[in-house]
């Protein structure tokens, strides 16, 4: 309050607050030698005593004493005494003024506001003889001042009872803006390159299943975009809106052989193949290309296109390709398998446990010691000690020409230079039939007579489980346990019988006479063994430059241009 009683506002801006905390506070850490002085309202006048510096302290200045007169409303002070006693700081009491009561100040406080308004702090000056500003006094010289909102009631009523002086003390804060995300895009497939060994259920670690290649398929979604969320405003100590930035939406990372989809949220595989993230862009590759060999490096290879290996297949390692496999080294006791065509630029030394499975035809320079497997046709220029399934035709030519050892079923001819050897080597070779149908059919035959056997065993526990119903000891388990049976009963019978109805129809399809074919372009040597549909002939002597073939139910040598 002013001398009339009157509430003084004062309020400051931001830096001028604290350049005044920052005053106080250096008086208050190293005022403790500075020089200060004391007024003393007596009966006889008003006294002024002077106290001088410690070491480097500051000295009393007289514009402090006479701004402090002013303030405590000192009528009449003589100016010169006043600068006497100053310059003199001698500790000694002088009389300035005549006698007169003594004004009492209340405390008073400024409010400053920070920069961004979002903190209000208050600075007490220190009462001479006065009181202390209430809470509803400060809460008035905060609004008056535009501090509106986040007022803290608390911390007013603790100042008010326990007040700080000359140092600055936040009373309101604002509410900080909460920024929006920006939009994401989530990856279906994994975009990381740290790939691991599979780690098998015993614990060991198959150093061969490394999953370095993703395959995907055409229509398979690859990453979706997760929409960006919105920013929630906040609110300044002046009450006032601050504005939050909104996420912003994320864009999808289209590369290659990808499509949007119809909303435009989502990344869509337009082809069959490998799914990769590269420098921010989602493609998909046709075509998977190993630059040296298949082995520990690369691990097992699994791919729904094309797969092109420069190097070699080393022993124990896998390759599956939805589409063609071509290796331009050599396959060691690998397994291959290809939905398209399998071409070996030089050739499979199989080691016994090679495997070549082609959903299309097999060209390779030789095949020896391998399991071979073609829907279509088979091209060679040699094939030795292997176990070989052709559809259609089985083609040796090159120099050697030469199929030898192991056995051969081929759907409809086989022409080869020489086969078997002059050492006798056993050689089997059926032509006439696809060896798949062949393979079928013995299989459908195996399991129908599992089929009848599992039939039998369910009609004998249904009789058994029948009686006990009707002697009336069917608990409910047994009761469960024979609708379980029947149940059983129907859907094996209803497979047996899907089967008899294909059996004959694949009996009448290996009895036909397709016209199987054998063609010689040298020698067919003894110890091989020629069939040709039902028919069978053994080679007891070297045959040359002939054809061989099914002549109703009897195998006949013909001319090698028939």
């Amino acid at each position: 309050m002013d001398g009339n009683g009157s509430l003084v506002q004062t309020g400051g801006n931001f830096k001028q607050g604290v350049k005044k905390m920052l005053k106080v506070s250096h008086r208050n850490s190293e005022g403790v030698n500075d020089g200060f002085f004391n007024l003393d309202f007596r009966q006889d006048g008003l006294y002024l005593t002077v106290y001088p510096p410690i070491g480097k302290g500051r000295k009393v200045r007289t514009e402090e004493v006479i701004e402090k007169l002013t303030c405590k409303m000192v009528k009449n002070f003589y100016k010169d005494i006043v600068e006497l006693a100053v310059a003199r700081a001698d500790k000694n009491p002088v009389r300035i003024a005549e006698a007169q009561e003594e004004v009492k100040i209340d405390a008073s406080a400024s409010i400053a506001i920070a920069p961004d308004k979002m903190k209000a702090y208050i600075t007490f000056t220190e009462p001479e003889g006065g009181k202390m500003l209430s809470a509803e006094e400060i809460l008035n010289l905060l609004n008056n001042n535009g501090v509106l909102y986040g007022i803290n009631k608390a911390t007013l009523e603790t100042i008010s009872k326990y007040p700080v002086f000359n140092e600055m003390v936040c009373v309101a804060e604002g509410t900080p803006p909460v920024n929006g995300q920006n939009g994401k895009v989530e990856f279906h497939f994994n975009i990381s390159k740290e790939n691991k060994p599979k780690i098998l259920e015993d614990g060991r670690v198959d150093f061969k299943e490394l999953n370095l290649i993703e395959s995907v398929k055409k229509g398979q979604v690859l990453c979706t975009l997760i929409p960006p969320i919105k920013g929630t405003n906040g609110r300044n100590v002046n009450g006032m809106d601050v504005p939050a930035l909104d996420g912003k939406p994320a864009l999808l990372p289209r590369g290659k052989n990808v499509e949007a989809d119809e909303n435009g949220q989502a990344l869509i595989a337009s082809i069959d193949g490998q799914v990769t993230y590269i420098d921010g862009k989602v493609n998909v590759y046709a075509n998977y290309e190993v630059p040296a060999d298949v082995d520990n490096s690369t691990g097992n290879i699994y791919f729904v296109g094309n797969v092109s290996i420069r190097g070699n297949v080393l022993s124990g390692f896998t390759v599956e390709a939805g589409g063609n496999i071509e290796v331009w080294g050599v396959v060691e006791g690998a397994v291959l398998k290809a939905e398209g065509d399998i071409i070996l630029r030089r050739g499979m030394q199989g080691l016994g446990k090679g495997i070549l499975l082609s959903g299309g035809d097999i060209v390779a320079r030789y095949i020896e010691h391998s399991n071979v497997e073609a829907k279509n046709d088979i091209k060679s220029e040699a094939i030795m000690h292997s176990n070989v399934k052709c559809g259609n035709r089985l083609e040796l030519g090159g120099k050697k020409g030469l199929l030898v050892g192991g056995t051969c079923k081929v759907g409809k001819e086989i022409s080869a230079k020489v086969i078997g050897s002059h050492m006798a080597t056993v050689t089997d070779i059926e032509v006439g039939v696809d060896p798949t149908l062949r393979e079928r059919y013995k299989s459908l035959k195996g399991e129908a007579v599992k089929l009848e056997g599992d039939i039998k065993k369910a009609e004998q526990a249904v009789a058994i489980l029948t009686k006990m119903e009707a002697a009336g000891a069917l608990t409910p388990d047994k009761q469960e346990m024979l609708a379980k049976i029947v149940r059983t009963k129907v859907f094996l019978s209803n497979k047996l019988n899907e089967i008899r109805n294909e059996i004959p129809l694949l009996e009448a399809k290996l009895q036909q006479d397709d016209g199987g074919k054998v063609r010689v372009y040298n020698c067919i040597y003894p110890g091989t063994k020629v069939t040709i549909g039902t028919s069978m002939i053994f080679i007891k002597e070297t045959l040359q430059y002939c054809t061989l073939y099914r002549d109703g139910a009897d195998i006949r040598i013909g001319a090698l241009d028939r």
